[in-house]
């Protein structure tokens, strides 16, 4: 099950278990959309993959023990492990390249 992170590892701007805006990879790091689209160009700067929308967890239960009240989101907030030159060199040899073909 997907931890919800708690905000975008870029900015660190508030993403909310319920926020549109939340972006991840298959790693499930997390982004807001704005540093997705605007920064990174939907190459994650930790294993270069492309990103998706996050789904949002149901707050009400319509099935029994599921629900963000059962499977709260994370509070643990992270941050980049590599500098935004790192992330710039890291971004032009690989926005080129469709997320499917990287």
């Amino acid at each position: 099950m997907l931890e919800l992170r708690p905000n975008c590892e870029m900015c660190d701007k508030d993403l909310p278990p319920d926020a549109t805006e939340a972006r991840i990879c298959s790693y499930e790091c997390t982004f807001c959309a704005a540093c997705v689209d605007d920064v990174l160009h939907n190459v994650c700067p930790n294993c270069a993959g492309g990103f998706v929308p996050r789904p949002i967890r149901p707050t009400l239960a319509r099935r029994a023990g599921v629900s963000l009240a059962h499977h709260p989101a994370s509070t643990t907030r992270r941050g980049l492990k590599y500098d935004l030159d790192d992330i710039a060199r890291q971004t032009a040899k690989t926005k080129h390249i469709p997320p499917e073909d990287r």
